[in-house]
């Protein structure tokens, strides 16, 4: 291979041109090796896209050809003027942030230049959007040759799916009615957001069911919460979160969920489960059978009333947890004229005695803030009352059916069932009918951005 080494090729005349090769060859610019133009090249194009200036615009700018800016609209949205064109130029532009789709760029042409065949405006709203323009003739102006719209970025939160999802500022809420899985493909960087918030209820109590029966009050299913500190909400009065068995720190992987259903007819509610945590079916109320033998209350994550044969209430919390998941059911009354079942427990307050002159109303359920706004649940079954002008319990706020009762209203006629998706409890049951308790929920909150 030949070598000429030379500090220049000029042409032989004036203005002439320097040919390198013939039409076919191939000319090597070694690996390396550096071109420089001073002044107008042709029939190389440009050797790259633009140069990037990697300090972040923060504030409105005219661009200037050959940059590529990253804007960053995280105080505000910003404007963008492009240099007056000439055919060849080029200006690139990405969202820093990933905040563009909530401050814009405004991105506007220079005097009386068109983008797009037009002299106006454009927008850039797309979270995580690149966008190269390349300014073409008078006609077109400057158009937008390449468009990206994948925001490629690690994320420093939780990432989650399962459930029905809506967001409540900057947390994420994983809402289950039914079973369902939990399934974390990233836990957050900081590790004090991996500790989420949830709610845990289970299913309330049923009712009745056996020819000539009547039964006390259902008792709601348990009720159990824990607000994490990364996660602002109003919590129940129930917030586990100073006692740290009661936490849950996820990591990346899947986590089950059991949701509770309601008992059918004189059963207990079925048990809620995520993760460590398991809230009790509510306890169901005590049975009158003809013929006999009595059956009677229940304990549970709340417990279910009594009658007026077998008047002892069923147990709340049970089994125990701290805070407590749930009440006690109230007594039953065998004392004339009347005779009135007590209520069934409810998440925040005991379920009310029954007495010679109506059933006993169903304990009230608890509020809480977990899914964006206050809402009553695990409220206890209104109690039944028996012979002619009483009333029946009134079901407990947060979801207990109302109790069978031969006056009324509240609590006339047949007995109600206890709402879904509150673990409200039954109200206690006439003869031959049966009422089902309220299946439960699991919900889950944690902070997504």
């Amino acid at each position: 291979m030949s070598e000429v080494k030379v500090n220049k090729i000029s042409p032989r005349t004036n203005c002439g041109t320097v040919q390198l090769g013939d039409s076919g060859d191939t000319i090597t610019i070694p690996a390396g090796a550096t071109i420089v133009n001073n002044g107008t090249q042709t029939g190389f194009g440009r050797t790259g896209t633009v140069d990037w200036d990697t300090t972040a615009k923060t504030a409105s700018f005219t661009a200037v050809s050959g940059n590529g800016y990253f804007v960053n609209t995280t105080s505000g949205a910003i404007t963008v003027t492009l240099p007056a064109g000439s055919a060849g130029d080029i200006v690139s532009l990405a969202d820093y942030a990933a905040t563009w789709q909530t401050n814009n760029v405004t991105v506007a042409p220079n005097g009386t230049d068109k983008i797009g065949g037009t002299n106006t405006n454009v927008s850039l709203s797309t979270e995580g959007q690149s966008v190269t323009f390349v300014y073409t003739d008078s006609t077109q102006g400057w158009l937008n040759t390449m468009d990206s719209t994948s925001n490629v970025r690690g994320n420093p939160f939780i990432q989650a799916t399962g459930g029905t999802i809506t967001t409540c500022g900057n947390c994420k809420i994983h809402t289950f009615t039914s079973p369902g899985t939990f399934c974390v493909s990233g836990a957050a960087l900081c590790a004090s957001e991996n500790t989420i918030s949830y709610m845990v209820i289970a299913g309330g109590a049923g009712s009745g069911n056996n020819p000539g029966s009547y039964s006390g009050g259902g008792g709601a299913g348990g009720f159990r919460e824990v607000k994490s500190p990364t996660t602002p909400y109003t919590a129940s009065p129930l917030d586990g979160y100073p006692s740290a068995p009661n936490r849950v720190t996820i990591t990346a992987t899947s986590y089950p969920i059991t949701v509770g259903a309601g008992g059918s007819g004189n059963t207990n509610g079925s048990n809620s489960v995520f993760s460590t945590i398991t809230s009790a079916g509510g306890g169901k109320g005590a049975l009158i059978s003809v013929p006999a033998p009595e059956k009677p209350a229940f304990a549970g994550g709340s417990g279910g009333g009594g009658n007026f044969c077998t008047t002892a209430a069923g147990a709340g919390n049970t089994p125990p947890t701290s805070p407590s998941q749930g009440n006690n059911g109230g007594t039953g009354t065998n004392t004339p004229p009347a005779f009135g079942s007590g209520g069934g427990g409810g998440a925040g307050a005991v379920g009310q005695n029954g007495s010679s002159s109506k059933g006993g109303d169903g304990g009230a359920g608890i509020a809480t803030c977990i899914t964006g706004s206050p809402v009553l649940r695990a409220g206890g079954g209104g109690g039944f009352a028996v012979n002619a002008g009483i009333f029946g319990g009134v079901g407990g706020p947060g979801g207990g059916g109302d109790g069978y009762g031969t006056a009324g209203p509240p609590g006339t006629g047949p007995a109600s069932q206890g709402a879904v998706n509150t673990g409200g409890g039954a109200g206690g049951a006439a003869p031959n009918t049966t009422n089902n308790g309220g299946s439960g929920i699991v919900v889950i909150r944690y902070k997504y951005q």
